[in-house]
């Protein structure tokens, strides 16, 4: 979606704009095509390799791009040591990229079998084989239900149990097999993997990538300049929640209970009522993008 991304963003020469998921660098390419000569980007990824891969297709703008081996939770402390106080505007990105998931050794998709890794960077505590393999029924039935909206986690996190104790579970195929078993016959009937859900749920536990969330797009708010753009792109309903509530709470005012009067200005003006979806000639070209869904807003002048 990166038209999409322009439009709401809006970069302009000469301005600073944050990419807090880099990725292989491919928004960060339009935006700099937008914001150079004059303008920079503070680009932030956990990932190393994602970083490598950004530096080699953006080497010819070297000059106007910074690279943070950082999660974007820490958009503030990467801007102070930058010397920056404001942006112009915040990307984030989120979910795994086509790179992760197409690299069997990440872990991340049932599609390829190897290690049950799924850190998007060295700083995520725990590989989602130490979550599966130590915590236990209760917990790894929260983490389906919760984070993965799995309507069978109690049955998975039992056969997971399981399996373990007869061997520990270690690759992605392995745990496949396991879900695969747990799921019923007739649940498992329909075009969506049923692992789908677990695969998803324990990316997320392993990452933190909800509470990431809800402190990236609040600190990113907070960096922005007077007018400052925010753009956010989620992949599943969970993410998109989290951005729409708090967009619509920052732009009715912060503390603003239902039949009570406004205590506090807005802080954001709304760019997307409804989330955008991509379009059917992009869907066409990356299935992926399917689920994609863009929110937007701009800081309100104080």
């Amino acid at each position: 979606m990166v038209e999409e991304v322009l439009e709401f963003l809006g970069p302009r020469k000469g301005e600073v704009i944050v990419d807090g998921t880099l990725g292989a660098g491919g928004h960060a390419e339009a935006i700099l095509e937008c914001i150079t000569p004059g303008g920079r980007l503070i680009g932030i990824d956990r990932d190393p390799e994602a970083i490598a891969r950004a530096k080699e297709r953006l080497d010819a703008m070297a000059a106007s791009v910074s690279y943070h081996r950082e999660n974007f939770r820490g958009i503030r402390s990467v801007l102070d040591g930058e010397g920056i106080d404001e942006v112009d505007g915040v990307l984030l990105d989120l979910g795994v990229s086509s790179m992760q998931l197409d690299a069997a050794a990440r872990g991340f998709s049932f599609r390829g079998d190897g290690p049950l890794d799924m850190r998007m960077g060295p700083d995520a505590p725990r590989t989602a084989a130490e979550i599966v393999n130590e915590d236990s029924e209760d917990e790894l039935t929260q983490i389906l239900y919760r984070f993965g909206e799995e309507r069978w986690a109690r049955r998975i996190a039992q056969f997971i149990v399981q399996a373990r104790e007869r061997r520990p579970i270690e690759t992605t195929g392995e745990l496949e097999q396991v879900v695969k078993d747990a799921v019923p016959a007739g649940a498992r009937r329909g075009r969506k993997h049923p692992a789908r859900k677990t695969f998803q749920a324990l990316r997320i536990a392993a990452n933190d990538e909800l509470e990431n969330l809800k402190e990236g797009v609040t600190e990113g708010i907070d960096c922005l300049a007077p007018s400052g753009r925010i753009v956010v792109l989620t992949y599943q309903s969970l993410e998109d929640r989290i951005v729409k509530s708090t967009f619509n709470s920052l732009a009715k005012g912060t503390g603003y209970p239902p039949g009570h009067p406004l205590d506090v200005a807005p802080a954001l003006e709304l760019l997307t009522r409804k989330p955008v979806r991509p379009g059917e000639q992009e869907v066409e070209q990356n299935p992926r993008s399917k689920s994609a869904k863009l929110r937007a807003a701009r800081k309100v002048v104080a």
